[in-house]
């Protein structure tokens, strides 16, 4: 039993340091803008020309896929009757390559006569550079509705438009497929959007000391951050990723001011700067007007957006609707690598102000919200600044501590056990007393190895 023992705690061990060792890393060259991390739990899967040979997506999982101009891909989703679904595509253009205004994608769920149940577009406006930009759509039921309601296969239809004078190449993927939970049982779905709620924007947090958190490169390894100020750098053609935890009954307003430069310059950057904010089902939420740079501060800010409320998907507003329910929003930050040509490849430093405002109510759901609501893991994140894979890399080497520890008071014990068999056999061969019977050792034949 002991050796078994022993044995599972080492290899527990061996396979915490192994978790450890295969968490991703960056994938970028030294001194050039961070690439977009891709979640390493995400499968490949190819888009269908045809909707018939669609691959099937399964809720809850991640994919990678790409799309080249001009192309419309389907992709699979079995329903049931009662279940709300979600698909969101982050689009990943290469760096270095041109986008034109109105360049994007039209993401779309159908049901099985090609009848759209909901849709939305994730396009290249002012911001005329190359970024991640993200949209979805989704299948909700509703019983005073009678299109999209039965259980069945639908179809997710991604196309991508692209004028003649952008870059031809594929853009990559980045698929979400989320199921919402159900309400809680007996409780009443509000059906009507509410029509009054705080428009006008706080005062926003000061603080003596502003903390330094780096951003993320992508959604999967977004910086969390709570209220406060934060300062931070950012390169031309860089694109930065933080998220916050709002809860139901609160409220998300968030600011970025962009330092001056150091040089002298004051060479003037249409659309520089563009700061957008999606909801925890990776949807489209609200973009900032796009802020233009000269060589001095310069501000901009999100509109104020109403408090997370399940109603709140009622309203025919894009922006109000996507605040729909509870959990991680997510702030992106680009930078027009135009910004180089006129004030080299330096960061420029950069403040997120971020102020949550309200007490949290309670969820609506029954049983667990899954991504869809705010743990107090969450909160301590946004506390501490910690990104997804930096928290599950520091429950891994707390694993790894606790299975060393055990690995290691089993060795300990072993080795002692060995050295009281060893010293009895001494004895018990000089004569004395070993604390056998008879003066004989107490086992038959030599120590057996713990």
């Amino acid at each position: 039993m002991r050796q078994r023992n022993r044995g599972r705690a080492t290899l527990a061990a061996t396979a915490a340091m192994c978790a450890v060792a295969a968490l991703p890393g960056q994938a970028y060259a030294a001194g050039e803008p961070a690439a977009y991390t891709f979640d390493p739990a995400a499968k490949t899967v190819r888009g269908a020309e045809v909707s018939t040979d669609a691959s099937a997506l399964k809720p809850g999982s991640v994919y990678r896929s790409s799309i080249k101009p001009g192309e419309k891909l389907y992709y699979r989703l079995e329903l049931d009757a009662a279940t709300n679904a979600y698909v969101s595509a982050v689009v990943v253009p290469k760096a270095g390559g041109k986008v034109a205004y109105g360049d994007g994608i039209k993401v779309s769920v159908r049901d099985s006569t090609d009848l759209q149940c909901s849709s939305e577009d994730a396009r290249f406006q002012a911001a005329e550079f190359p970024h991640p930009i993200a949209a979805y759509a989704y299948r909700i039921t509703d019983k005073d509705s009678n299109t999209c309601q039965d259980a069945g296969t639908y179809n997710v239809l991604i196309e991508r438009e692209s004028k003649a004078t952008s870059t031809p190449d594929a853009w990559d993927l980045e698929l979400r497929y989320e199921s919402e939970p159900k309400l809680k049982k007996g409780g009443t779905a509000p059906t009507e959007a509410p029509e009054d709620w705080p428009s006008a924007s706080p005062t926003p947090p000061t603080q003596a000391k502003k903390e330094e958190r780096p951003g993320g490169t992508s959604y999967y390894d977004a910086t969390s951050l709570e209220t406060g100020t934060w300062r931070d750098g950012i390169e031309p053609g860089q694109t930065l990723f933080y998220r916050v935890p709002v809860d139901w009954g609160q409220q998300i307003f968030a600011t970025v001011d962009l330092g001056n430069s150091v040089g002298g310059s004051d060479e003037y950057v249409g659309n520089a700067l563009a700061l957008s904010l999606d909801n925890p089902a990776h949807g489209h939420v609200d973009d900032a007007s796009s802020l233009s740079y000269s060589g001095k501060p310069a501000s901009v800010s999100l509109d104020p957006l109403p408090p997370v409320a399940y109603e709140n998907r009622f309203t025919f507003s894009a922006g109000e609707s996507a605040m729909r329910f509870a959990g991680w929003y997510y702030l992106s930050v680009s930078l027009s690598p135009e910004v180089a040509k006129a004030y080299g490849n330096k960061a420029i430093p950069m403040t997120l102000k971020v102020q949550v405002e309200n007490a949290a109510q309670a969820s609506p759901y029954g049983g667990s919200p899954g991504i869809f609501g705010v743990t107090q893991d969450d909160k301590d994140m946004a506390r501490s600044g910690q990104s997804a894979p930096q928290a599950d890399k520091s429950t891994t080497m707390k694993m790894v501590g606790a299975a060393g520890i055990g690995a290691g008071a089993v060795l300990v014990l072993g080795l002692g056990a060995w050295t009281l068999l060893a010293r009895r056999r001494t004895a018990a061969a000089a004569g004395g007393p070993a604390g056998g019977v008879g003066g004989q050792q107490p086992y038959g034949g030599p120590p057996q190895a713990w």
